[in-house]
């Protein structure tokens, strides 16, 4: 069952545990879900306008930015999201999430069940977020893709964090990666 909080989680001098979901995206963290949690009746163009910050004035994202990063959502903006593929939900879930500019945005498991192409397209994705200033807390089981945008990388094995270093540490510690990394 679920485990009772216990503690703080702190954000830009906040404790942030119990907030609703609501007040943390305005207190600038973004969630994009592993399940892909899209609004299936509307619209791909309305998906993004729920996920957008108030008028989108001022906004580092625009709709031009989420239909320019992802063509193919441009091409089926009026389609409803719940007939798009896996990737495309994937890719729409992001492009909301950051509609609404947050400075977090947290990723689980983006790449889970997409083909090898958009894999790397996502991988490309989060790298530019990273260049235009929005930190990425990523979960991710494939670690090539992990490495390859990472700052910092953290291993957790059975609850507890037993490795937290940079990816080339990482690299280098022959036993935290057979331990806790291969099969």
């Amino acid at each position: 069952g679920l485990v009772h909080a216990e503690g703080t989680l702190r954000w830009k001098d906040q404790d942030i545990l119990r907030r609703k979901a609501y007040e943390i995206a305005h207190l600038g963290i973004g969630y994009v879900p592993e399940n892909r949690d899209i609004f299936p009746k509307l619209t791909v163009h309305q998906n993004l306008l729920l996920g957008q910050k108030g008028s989108g004035k001022g906004s580092r994202w625009s709709f031009d930015d989420m239909y320019g990063m992802f063509p193919r959502l441009k091409e089926r903006q009026h389609t409803e999201a719940g007939v798009l593929s896996g990737g495309e939900q994937q890719m729409l879930t992001l492009c909301r999430t950051l509609m609404g500019d947050p400075d977090l945005i947290i990723i689980d498991e983006p790449t889970e069940g997409l083909a090898p192409k958009i894999v790397e397209l996502v991988a490309q994705y989060l790298r530019m977020l990273k260049d235009k200033g929005v930190s990425v807390l990523l979960i991710e089981q494939k670690l090539t893709i992990a490495m390859q945008i990472s700052d910092r990388a953290l291993v957790m094995g059975h609850g507890s964090i037993v490795f937290d270093g940079t990816p080339e540490g990482l690299r280098a510690d022959a036993s935290t990666r057979k331990e806790w990394l291969e099969v």
